[in-house]
């Protein structure tokens, strides 16, 4: 791979025509074995085309201003198909111009009709953003064009009640998020009545980001506003668009319940692009400073992302590093101005971090900080993986997984906006995925992006939303087609638990309160805020689903690099409170013990010894107590008892039985099963992001030598939310590439009895007791054989 990285690293400098000021980091990275593989993506030239005849020449004007030319062929074939009133998605990648390729259809439309309306007031639209941010920049992009209609304005959590006011009697285009539209716009219907009754345009930006149970939400609300529109008289077209989703007609069409026409090629021009995957050396940390024995520990991907920012700032190379969490940007901000403290003093202060909890005014002066080249290094969470416009970056550094290639694309598609050659540097964790990834560059560059996973007929989501529905107008036989197959029956679940109430013209809600209150479209069960003792300062939050382990009594808890210990965990009043503690010497590991009961099999495919299935589960769990670690080197000081109540969730899930005679055959030793089980269940739970649009923090697993409902040696993975988020059964449709690809990875780590970048896992309830690398393998050797030998398995291995 080094090899391969160095002739590729050579192709991309040559293609460059002057020195990117880059080139000297990627050249060391090659000679000290960091960089395991370079792949060259060569520039692009764009097609452009005359714009459309119907589109209005000040629409057209203020546009040509931003763009300096005709438009690209795709902006003009999306735009003609909504113009022509098909529901449409836009799939081009970053900075390909998609926001044009629904402005100009919608803006004509708006302006048009608003001049021939008798009071001025015509059509309407309403553009969805993932994110305020993004929300935000779009509605500066719009006023930036200078038009004098349709009025826009963003509506969100910050917008005072009088603006609100405001924007429902006067805005032709409004910029919003599904939040606001299922908690204040969806509800109080009736105050929005003359703009649903004009609505013509549902824009859907950014929809790689839908999924999971937050697209099935997602898929909920869009069904909920489809419904009032029509009960006004309207039939909205839909406009959706992303850089980087697969099967985007399918897609869109899950989201939205609509059909959609879908324009996949991207005829832009694209700067050459050089992307390295860059591993981090070892070290040898000593395990046990009075025997002097040493282990060897992979430097963190934060600390690596830190030095080379510092360093491509130094040569003056803007540059953005993603970083996955919010203490992992700062620290990588910080970490970076003090390796340029020394050697170039005012460039220290142009590095800074970005990430959310910052107040709106600060993040507008940091993104135009960035634009300007103010600010030459920033670290960010993935906060400006979006579409808010920076242009003018040179290189963007990717610490850790992001957790999918669509996300992976987008963010390296920050870099290189000017036209000049840019660099894209993906520094790995010691993470099984990470490893994997580092080591198999095909899986990253010779494949696509994954197929984005909702499911609009999760009863669980699909409950809370009929009801909210009911709320909002009675729900009639005619509407329960909207909201899928499941609909009928959920709401017969809804009726037999008092929540709604069937009369002759439909289902009514029955309670006073709002039936909105019944979800959170972005957790799963609410949240425990923590809040320090004595000043009752909030710290933070954690879902109320992963508190027990994360904010029990006992547990340390560090936040802004301060330690907190916690002192108590209401669940009640969703309360956790803490108390300072500079230096507690130790860290904290929740254990816990887990169950599964298979309710339901819906399918099973059989390989020999091996039989692979999927279904809905129970899964019961209960944190049992903690271990004390001591910080540095990880050993053990004691483990503390818990008495916390037992947690039951149905689910979906994947699971495969061998035969426990093959299994002793292999292993040669049947006691080494559960070790080898385990083993094989970690390592797989962190290969499956691989195949869906997941991170392991979004699955759970149990292995057990001996299953009571299959009777054999199983290992489960499952969808760690109510009714199941489709990773689990991602997972099934895949089985043969994702074992395929878990074998691999651990095969190709070097540790010999396991570690975090192959079995070991940072969330597991048993302290990685027991786990058997070479057990592991042996099992997934022949997993893999009895795949390839199934023609009903096999098909899934491509």
């Amino acid at each position: 791979m080094v090899q391969d990285g160095r002739a590729q690293a050579g192709e991309a400098q040559d293609a460059a025509r002057e020195d990117p000021g880059w080139r000297g980091l990627l050249d060391a990275g090659v000679r000290s074995g960091r960089v395991q593989h370079v792949e060259f993506l060569p520039a692009r030239a764009g097609v452009r085309t005359p714009w459309p005849a119907w589109a209005d020449p000040e629409v057209v004007a203020a546009l040509e201003r931003g763009t300096r030319g005709l438009p690209w062929r795709h902006q003009v074939l999306a735009a003609e198909a909504v113009w022509a009133g098909r529901s449409t998605v836009l799939a081009a990648g970053t900075a390909s111009g998609k926001s044009l390729a629904f402005q100009l259809p919608l803006l004509t439309a708006l302006r048009a009709t608003a001049a021939a309306a008798p009071n001025g007031k015509g059509a309407t639209a309403l553009y969805m953003s993932p994110t305020k941010a993004l929300a935000a920049d779009q509605d500066a992009r719009l006023r930036a064009l200078r038009l004098d209609a349709p009025v826009t304005s963003t509506y969100d959590g910050d917008t005072p009640p009088e603006v609100r006011r405001w924007i429902r009697e006067h805005a032709g285009v409004v910029l919003t998020n599904v939040d606001m539209l299922h908690r204040s716009v969806l509800p109080g219907h009736e105050h929005w009545a003359s703009f649903l009754r004009r609505l013509r345009y549902v824009v859907v930006d950014e929809l790689h980001t839908y999924r999971g149970v937050f697209g099935s939400h997602a898929a909920a609300v869009l069904r909920r506003l489809r419904r009032l529109a029509a009960r006004y008289g309207a039939d909205p077209t839909f406009l959706l668009a992303s850089a980087t989703v697969a099967d985007p007609a399918t897609t869109a069409r899950r989201l939205t319940g609509v059909d959609v026409h879908a324009v996949t090629e991207d005829t832009s021009t694209r700067p050459a692009v050089s992307v390295a995957l860059w591993e981090p050396p070892t070290r040898p940390v000593l395990e046990d400073p009075a025997e002097g024995s040493a282990r060897p520990e992979r430097r963190t991907a934060t600390a690596e992302a830190a030095d080379l920012l510092g360093d491509l700032v130094l040569q003056g190379v803007r540059t953005l590093a993603f970083v996955r969490s919010r203490a992992g940007a700062e620290s990588v901000a910080a970490g970076a101005r003090r390796r340029l403290a020394d050697v170039a003093p005012d460039l220290a202060d142009r590095v800074l971090a970005y990430r959310g909890g910052y107040l709106p005014e600060d993040r507008r002066a940091l993104e135009e900080g960035l634009r300007t080249g103010r600010v030459v290094g920033m670290a960010t969470t993935n906060a400006l993986e979006l579409g808010v416009d920076i242009a003018g970056l040179d290189a963007v550094l990717v610490a850790g997984w992001p957790g999918t290639r669509a996300s992976f694309w987008q963010q390296v598609g920050r870099a290189g906006r000017r036209g000049n050659p840019a660099l894209g540097v993906f520094v790995s964790r010691d993470d099984p995925l990470d490893t994997y990834l580092t080591h198999h560059p095909e899986a990253l560059f010779g494949a696509g992006v994954e197929a984005t996973v909702l499911d609009p007929d999760n009863a669980y989501v699909l409950a809370p939303h009929l009801a909210a529905a009911a709320q909002e107008l009675p729900l009639t036989e005619g509407d329960l087609e909207l909201f899928g197959p499941v609909a009928a029956d959920v709401v017969e679940l809804l009726v037999r638990r008092n929540v709604l109430r069937r009369r002759a013209n439909g289902w009514y809600w029955t309670r006073r309160d709002r039936a909105v209150d019944l979800t959170d479209l972005r957790g799963a069960g609410g949240s425990v805020r923590i809040v320090e003792d004595g000043t009752g300062r909030v710290l933070g939050t954690v879902e109320a689903s992963s508190a027990d382990s994360q904010v029990h009594e006992g547990a340390v808890h560090v936040h802004q690099g301060r330690t907190y210990v916690v002192d108590l965990l209401d669940h009640s009043d969703g309360l956790a409170v803490v108390h300072p503690e500079p230096d507690p010497g130790f860290t904290t590991h929740a254990r816990s013990s887990s169950d599964v009961r298979i309710l339901l099999v819906d399918a099973t495919r059989t390989a020999g010894p091996v039989r692979v299935c999927s279904g809905v589960v129970e899964v019961t769990s209960r944190v049992t107590g903690f271990l004390r670690r001591r910080v540095g080197t990880g050993t053990v000081l004691g483990e503390q008892p818990l008495e916390l109540p037992e947690r039951r969730l149905r689910t979906r899930a994947v699971w495969w039985t061998l035969d426990v005679d093959v299994a002793e055959g292999v292993l040669g030793d049947v006691t080494r099963l559960p070790g080898a089980l385990h083993a094989a269940e970690h390592a797989s739970i962190g290969m499956l992001p691989l195949l869906a649009t997941c991170d392991r923090w979004d699955l759970g697993g149990l292995s057990t030598a001996l299953h009571a409902d299959t009777g054999a040696p199983t290992v489960f993975v499952h969808d760690a939310v109510p009714g199941g988020a489709g990773f689990a059964d991602r997972g099934h449709a895949r089985f043969g590439r994702w074992l395929a690809a878990t074998r691999d990875a651990v095969r190709a780590c070097r540790c010999e009895d396991g570690c975090p970048a192959c079995v070991q896992s940072p969330k597991c309830g048993n302290g990685n007791e027991p786990l058997d690398k070479a057990g592991a393998l042996a099992l997934l050797d022949v997993l893999v054989a009895a795949v390839h030998a199934s023609p009903s398995l096999d098909s899934s291995v491509a």
